[in-house]
């Protein structure tokens, strides 16, 4: 079942690497007891989250901020050294949190896992961004499963927050 608006996040470990060591942190701790926006692209890298998705992210991180957000969290189901290798290609400070589901516990748990139908590509994340505030969603932006960023973009989602 697809995580809605009102559901708590689920616990589940993530994984970031800080300081050359590999950390694991639980969503419902990382995203408990503050205001967040998460959101997920397929993957690392790839042109569209590389180029489109991501960087919106980036440039509105301190919009966000104004808006009371307190951490921009972006989650692909990669490793935390690929999470890492993209923060550092990206340029990448401390706008966003990068935050690896590599064993795709997250995603499947929230019901936003799909099938990439290019060969060799395996499970990925569909595209979404939630608002999540002390552990609950309170805005929910997923774009339909045949791809699209417009839903779930930085922009639309400062246009929805009051």
């Amino acid at each position: 079942m697809t995580i809605a608006v009102g559901d708590r996040v689920p616990s589940v470990p993530l994984f970031q690497l800080i300081n050359s060591k590999l950390v694991i942190a639980r969503s419902d701790e990382l995203l408990g007891g503050r205001r967040s926006v998460v959101f997920a692209v397929p993957g690392a890298f790839s042109p569209t989250c590389s180029e489109r998705h991501l960087p919106g992210f980036v440039n509105n991180a301190y919009a966000f901020w104004k808006k009371g957000i307190e951490q921009v969290v972006c989650i692909s189901v990669n490793d935390a050294f690929v999470m890492r290798a993209w923060q550092k290609d990206q340029a990448i400070l401390q706008e966003i949190t990068m935050v690896a589901d590599g064993n795709g516990e997250f995603t499947q748990a929230i019901g936003l896992s799909q099938g990439i139908r290019t060969p060799g590509m395996g499970i990925a994340s569909r595209r979404y961004t939630m608002v999540v505030d002390c552990g609950i969603v309170t805005h929910l932006f997923i774009e339909p499963q045949d791809g699209g960023r417009a839903i779930s973009r930085a922009e639309a989602v400062l246009e929805a927050l009051p």
